[in-house]
């Protein structure tokens, strides 16, 4: 069986005209994915809300999930509450659970969502209602005794969220590449912190991943949770660097080369991308998972130049 990637598109969040928010590029990104043939889809399950008070203030939780949480706490998440939000954000969640399920199994997990690092223990922030990366490692922690995590953050945006709640916990590596010009623009302290300039080019940008790759090997962790934004790509409306298409592969690919070297376990989480028009944006994400499939997914087919699924690690 191919190895599986789980989506949320199926939850329609209701938005006023205009928002920000790219919901279009989840359903049209499964649709490019499905057209290569590598990998099955499942919808995402929904997260248990004890799960999420593992990471999240309870209280927090409970008023989000009943449509009690402030008007205010919800002007800064950026979404009107309604209950198919609540839907949603549930099943993004899960879907990085499940995800890690699968890479414990068999070295590999995607969420077609998720990456939600702006999220903080007890409010939400900048489209991110539950931190998906800190539940997951606090229920990887708690249900199957894995204590080491790394983060490795590649979103243009700090995750600040990630960095607030794991600043105290020595078992957690947070390591975040992003805009240090951009949003937030109060930043909070990530394990290891790398700020770009507005521009950044494809070349400086790799020179400064491979430079942080050596710290995830020393920490050895157990799992290793890739948030894979593309609003660094040149032209998107929130970014501000100026990567290309084919920079952006390179860094998946050097990611996905160093967790396979290692035997580490990886989990791809969604994370931004706001790109005019939206396909671009889709296009970059569809990009992380055919280059993940080269890594860990099958047989290299001449159609496609990626592997066929067979759900099992391969040797190169």
């Amino acid at each position: 069986m191919p190895l599986c990637l789980f989506y949320c598109d199926h939850h329609a969040i209701p938005l006023p005209p205009g928002h920000k928010f790219p919901a279009g590029k989840y359903a049209l990104l499964r649709a490019l994915l499905a057209s290569d043939g590598l990998y099955r889809f499942e919808p995402a399950p929904s997260a248990d809300p004890s799960t999420i008070q593992l990471a999240h203030d309870p209280e927090y939780v409970r008023q989000f999930l009943d449509g009690t949480l402030d008007p205010r706490l919800m002007r800064r998440i950026g979404f009107p509450w309604s209950k198919a939000l609540v839907n949603r954000t549930l099943a993004s969640v899960g879907g990085t659970l499940a995800a890690v399920a699968q890479a414990l199994d068999t070295g590999f997990g995607g969420n077609l969502a998720g990456g939600t690092h702006h999220a903080f223990r007890a409010e939400g922030s900048g489209f991110c209602v539950f931190n998906d990366l800190a539940v997951a490692i606090l229920a990887l922690r708690h249900d199957r005794d894995v204590r080491r995590a790394a983060v490795l953050d590649l979103d243009v945006h700090q995750g600040d969220g990630t960095a607030s709640i794991f600043e105290h916990d020595p078992a957690v590596l947070t390591i975040s590449l992003h805009g240090e010009n951009n949003f937030p623009f109060r930043k909070q302290r990530s394990s290891i912190d790398v700020g770009l300039s507005d521009g950044t080019t494809d070349e400086e940008y790799l020179t400064r991943l491979r430079g942080v790759l050596p710290a995830i090997a020393e920490f050895r962790p157990e799992v290793l949770f890739y948030q894979s934004g593309v609003d660094g790509l040149a032209g998107d409306r929130l970014g501000r660097l100026q990567l290309t298409h084919e920079g952006l592969i390179e860094r998946d690919r050097l990611v996905c080369a160093f967790a396979r070297e290692r035997g580490i376990p990886i989990v791809i989480t969604l994370g931004g991308g706001y790109a005019d028009p939206i396909a671009r944006t889709a296009e970059a994400h569809a990009n992380t998972f055919r280059t993940a499939a080269h890594f860990f997914v099958g047989e290299t087919t001449r159609a496609t130049g990626f592997p066929r699924c067979h759900g099992s690690i391969v040797n190169e």
